[in-house]
Formats: structure tokens, C-alpha cells, sequence
């Protein structure tokens, strides 16, 4: 097979209406999956634009699994007063039931009163 100059390569993908652009400063890029996620670290990345669309090539220089964190969310004091208020319960117990519903405030009620009543 003969080789192809990068110049000529350039050309050809420009004529073809493709374009790469190396994408700087990039750390890590995290793919999170079902019950594990894959960091790859120190990665080479390059932008490729073709038709419309936007294609990402990732070079990792080293790779790693980790299993999944799930992520709590964050619950405004006002929620867990509100929650609180509305079942009559004390500000831990609509904490908790609000982290188990995964802040959802109507839920957290009703998994209150439901337990109250």
C-alpha cells in the first residue's frame, strides 16, 4: 500500500468536507455506565466534523475502571421544611425520606404520611 503525505491527507479529507481539530486541555474523559464508569486519563483528543456531525476521538493514555458512585442529590432546607411541615414530622425524618426519594417532595409526603397514618 503506498503511503499518503499528511499534506495530501489534509487535502483529500478537506475535499471530502472533513475537518480535525485537536481539542486542548483536556484531563480525564469519564464514561459512565450502568453500575461501573471508565476513566481515561491524560487522553489525546481530536474533533472530527463530517456532514453536519461532530465525532470525538479519545487516545487515553492510561485507563481505569471505577465502580459507580451514585449520586446523591442535593436537598434545599426549604424541601425538608416543607416536607416536614406537611406530613408532621421532625426536620431528620423528611431529610431521610427525601434522600430516599431521591428529592422528590410529593413522594417524601406520601411515604410519610403513608407510614404515619
Amino acid at each position: 500500500m503506498r503511503r499518503v503525505s499528511p499534506r495530501t491527507l489534509r487535502r483529500m479529507m478537506r475535499q471530502m468536507g472533513m475537518s480535525m481539530t485537536p481539542v486542548e486541555g483536556v484531563v480525564e474523559v469519564v464514561l459512565k455506565l450502568p453500575g461501573k464508569q471508565v476513566v481515561l486519563e491524560d487522553p489525546e483528543v481530536l474533533m472530527v466534523e463530517m456532514g453536519g456531525q461532530r465525532i470525538y476521538q479519545v487516545i487515553p493514555a492510561h485507563v481505569r475502571e471505577e465502580a459507580a458512585v451514585p449520586e446523591r442529590p442535593e436537598i434545599p432546607e426549604e424541601d425538608v421544611q416543607l416536607v416536614a411541615q406537611q406530613a408532621g414530622v421532625s426536620l431528620e425524618e423528611a431529610r431521610a425520606a427525601l434522600e430516599q426519594t431521591g428529592g422528590d417532595l410529593a413522594k417524601a409526603i406520601l411515604l410519610l404520611t403513608g407510614q404515619a397514618g
